[in-house]
């Protein structure tokens, strides 16, 4: 339906409540990313099995005979991957064999440089290419054109201006946004995803593009 548009997001889980709230099982952290190694081993697999061949999978949590492997993705060798996070190791290491793309949300400056590093070198252990990994990051959005209008999007979320600034740099006047983004890209920042709150203010992504992402190509 996409023509080929599709990007697959994967992750270990991470919300509780939001499991309990919809009976998904909440098995330990260790389990989770165990079921999440073999989640990914049998999705590529049955992605880049040959048209007229079966799949096998053989696993502690899952198990697959004699899959047709059907239907094949547009892309080729199959959709881009993207797994994301601040895990130490095992996120890095995922993300090495696995993704395409590389995602930490809603973090500091600090802490995204440290993770990208960890991202970077678990790439050079897997014998990747370092620029074959796009790097991104998801950020709150709150722009306007001045502190009015800043402060009627951040109460329309229930959130203080002061603190939206302090968590994220995707907050202020265009020109703010722009300058507060240049060390996230200088750290190696390659995509922004922005977390818009209010989805009923469209006038919202219009002022943002037109105002922030031409400062920033």
């Amino acid at each position: 339906m996409s023509g080929g548009r599709v990007e697959f997001g994967i992750g270990a889980g991470w919300f509780e409540a939001e499991h309990r709230a919809y009976a998904i099982p909440f098995p330990p952290l260790g389990e989770r990313f165990d079921r999440l190694t073999e989640q990914l081993e049998i999705i590529t697999g049955l992605w880049t099995t040959p048209p007229g061949q079966t799949f096998d999978y053989s696993g502690t949590h899952y198990s697959v005979d004699g899959s047709p492997a059907l239907p094949k993705p547009v892309q080729s060798p199959h959709p881009p991957i993207i797994i994301g996070g601040g895990g130490a190791k095992r996120t890095p290491a995922l993300a090495a064999q696995f993704a395409a793309e590389f995602n930490i949300p809603f973090v500091p400056l600090d802490t995204l440089t440290t993770q990208y590093a960890r991202v970077a070198a678990a790439v050079e252990s897997a014998g990747r290419a370092k620029d074959s990994l796009t790097y991104s990051a998801a950020f709150v959005v709150c722009a306007g054109r001045d502190e009015q209008q800043i402060a009627r999007r951040a109460a329309a979320i229930g959130r203080e201006v002061d603190e939206l600034r302090t968590n994220s740099p995707a907050v202020g006047t265009p020109a703010e946004i722009v300058d507060k983004l240049g060390p996230f890209v200088e750290a190696g920042v390659q995509r922004v995803y922005l977390q818009l709150l209010d989805m009923s203010d469209l006038d919202h992504v219009e002022f943002f593009a037109e105002q922030v992402l031409p400062q920033l190509r």
